[in-house]
């Protein structure tokens, strides 16, 4: 798919390449990037993009691969980001969508420790999330360990994000992989820092709740365009997570086909990536749907 841009309206930009300051004449508005997940400050570098945008929206992906994850502006690249930055004439509307469906309520982090949860709402971790499975304490090892390999966690870091919709997280809820236990303190390990005050819910990869989001972020933006003074959509991107696409949505190309359905006869592009980034926050088993849109 091919853009027609004016070429004042965009910059490509890299590690090679840095994304110019807004006192040479080009104020980025909102940019598609790309990434490299074995970057080892890659939050610190989404969020430094994200701030240098006007309105702070990122939208893009990790580069996913069996061997050496590429990306590419002007070039090859390893490392780093790269993208295209827009600025305000070109429009566009994007949302993101979860691939997970909370199984427990909404808890505060009472004490933690780096990735470490120690207590929740005052009462171990742990036993926290056993409650939620609705296992007791004393489970054997392999049927807790069986019970956790498939439960999620569902960061909670946006005051205004609590879930408003049954059985589904909001849009500011970050997916992490819990990656350890310590039965013996209660506590339990997750793949990102935490602090305390944050909140979370437990959670499990859901197709149907992945299918019903999906379809509402596709109405929400068709309503958004079509309710818009004498716009129409020229062109899509869909970042999917490599984790939710085929099986998880009932079909090959199932999801694909949902996008399509909802927007109609609108050209669409897109990749599977290793993490989805929206905003200036990276994120799991989501997909970020964007839309071009252009003056009738």
């Amino acid at each position: 798919m091919a853009a027609p841009l004016p070429r004042e309206s965009f910059r490509l930009f890299s590690g090679r390449q840095p994304l110019p300051a807004a006192a040479s004449g080009f104020v980025a508005h909102t940019a598609l990037v790309h990434a490299d997940g074995s970057e080892p400050d890659l939050q610190e570098l989404i969020c430094e993009l994200s701030a240098r945008t006007a309105t702070g929206y990122l939208f893009g992906g990790l580069s996913s691969a069996r061997n050496r994850p590429l990306h590419m502006a002007d070039g090859v690249l390893e490392g780093g980001l790269s993208g295209v930055a827009f600025g305000p004439e070109v429009g566009l509307v994007s949302r993101m969508t979860q691939g997970c469906q909370p199984i427990g309520p909404v808890r505060e982090i009472t004490a933690a420790e780096r990735n470490f949860a120690i207590t929740l709402d005052g009462q171990p971790a742990l036993d926290c999330v056993l409650q939620d499975l609705g296992l007791c304490r004393d489970a054997p090892d392999d049927e807790v360990a069986q019970a956790l390999s498939s439960t999620l966690v569902g960061l909670i870091t946006a005051a205004v994000d609590v879930p408003t919709r049954p059985g589904q997280f909001g849009a500011e809820t970050a997916v992490r992989h819990l990656v350890g236990v310590d039965r013996q303190h209660q506590v339990l390990a997750i793949a990102e820092l935490i602090v305390p005050g944050m909140r979370l819910a437990f959670c499990t990869r859901n197709a149907k709740a992945a299918q019903l989001d999906l379809v509402r972020i596709t109405t929400e933006i068709r309503d958004e365009v079509e309710s818009g003074a004498a716009h129409h959509m020229t062109g899509g991107l869909y970042v999917s997570c490599s984790g939710r696409g085929g099986p998880h949505f009932g079909a090959r190309h199932a999801e694909l086909q949902m996008v399509r359905n909802a927007l109609g006869d609108v050209p669409l592009v897109g990749f599977f990536a290793g993490g989805e980034i929206a905003r200036q926050q990276l994120y799991g088993y989501t997909g970020v749907l964007t839309v071009f849109t252009v003056p009738a």
